[in-house]
């Protein structure tokens, strides 16, 4: 098989959806790997290094496009890509499509073979392949919290772990996965005071067993995410459905309840968001304010760090991308429910239900059109 790799052209995307030993493992397996020539720069990763790895450097994405039975990038395609789209190419990427009618269109109208790698689930329930990039963005998510706190950054001025005789900042975290974990594990370790707030009580438990109590853990449900809010300095908006609209936890006359000054950085925006007030932002302009409360909604946050961000991600998409190679999608598909479950289009119908739902439109099985 012959996989591409273009490099991303989404804004201050600088992941690339391969690094060198990735590549060297698929040559080595027969396949040939052609990276379009800096793919790999924003993540530290030069020309030189995919030579040597035994990928083929090639000029410009759409030879890329052109060349390739599947192509693998980190980010969804922009409307520059769509005219790439063709019949029976396999696409590898996050997609979050939910929020994308019109990428959806035209992954449809193209017939390609869309593997979303945030709905790749196994049969534990895990989600491989997000998990990463939720790690990290967790763990950014109080980072970039605490930088916006900052007033010459338009913050209230507080210092997330306080000082002796001074209060630490409250925090508080929209929901207790994988995302919501990390960034209570960063904030609480710097000494702010923390609430995790989820409808699930089993996780909730699993929490307070974690950090020992030292953590506040609610059950949510509308009074309480509103009276949290009121409280808080910086809120982490961490819930998932995979493949589907992130609920609306918070409602717009909420935010007018919290202080001025205080932060929002809303992890679920790749899915919609989960604050009413949300809006898509980028790095180049990252906040805005409603009701004088910052909100930090950017959709590729972990491309802030790129170099930690695509290793994470090649760690754990590269045996799915092996599989895929090895036995074709058809085959990969069938013995591997995992990688089933990731489809998201194929042969012009939506196989993932999630989006189907969320767009209003016709699901078809994909065991029904293997």
């Amino acid at each position: 098989m012959i996989i591409g790799v273009p490099k991303e052209i989404k804004d201050h995307e600088t992941r690339v959806g391969l690094v060198p030993a990735s590549a060297t493992a698929l040559v080595e397996a027969g396949h040939r790997v052609l990276i379009q020539s800096g793919a790999g720069k924003g993540s530290s990763l030069p020309d030189q290094d995919y030579a040597e790895a035994g990928a083929d450097i090639v000029a410009t994405a759409s030879e890329v496009w052109e060349r390739s039975d599947m192509v693998v990038k980190v980010k969804e395609p922009l409307p520059a890509e769509y005219v790439q789209f063709r019949p029976g190419l396999i696409l590898a990427t996050f997609l979050h499509l939910a929020p994308f009618k019109e990428l959806t269109a035209k992954l449809l109208e193209s017939k390609v073979s869309a593997l979303a790698y945030e709905t790749i689930r196994e049969a534990d329930g895990s989600l491989p392949l997000l998990t990463p990039m939720s790690e990290v963005a967790g763990r950014m998510s109080v980072q970039v919290g605490a930088q916006y706190l900052e007033k010459p950054n338009g913050g209230r001025g507080i210092l997330l772990g306080g000082v002796p005789g001074v209060a630490p900042a409250n925090v508080v975290i929209l929901g207790g996965g994988v995302v919501g974990h990390n960034a209570a594990k960063i904030a609480w370790g710097l000494g702010a005071h923390v609430t995790i707030i989820d409808k699930n009580l089993t996780r909730l438990r699993e929490l307070d067993d974690i950090y020992n109590g030292h953590v506040v853990t609610l059950a949510s449900d509308y009074y309480t995410v509103r009276g949290a809010l009121k409280q808080a300095d910086l809120v982490i908006g961490a819930v998932l459905i995979p493949g589907a609209f992130a609920p609306r936890l918070v409602r717009r006359e909420t935010i007018s309840l919290m202080k001025p000054g205080s932060v929002i950085v809303d992890v679920a925006i790749d899915q919609g968001g989960c604050f009413e007030t949300s809006k898509p932002t980028t790095h180049t302009d990252p906040v805005y304010y409603v009701d004088s409360v910052l909100h930090y909604c950017v959709t590729n946050m972990a491309a802030a760090v790129p170099h930690t961000s695509t290793f994470a991600l090649n760690n754990a998409t590269l045996p799915y991308l092996m599989e895929l190679a090895n036995k074709g999608l058809v085959d990969a598909c069938k013995t591997h429910p995992a990688i089933a479950e990731g489809m998201n289009t194929y042969k012009g119908e939506v196989v993932y239900k999630a989006v189907a739902d969320s767009q209003n439109r016709a699901y078809k099985p994909l065991s029904s059109l293997l």
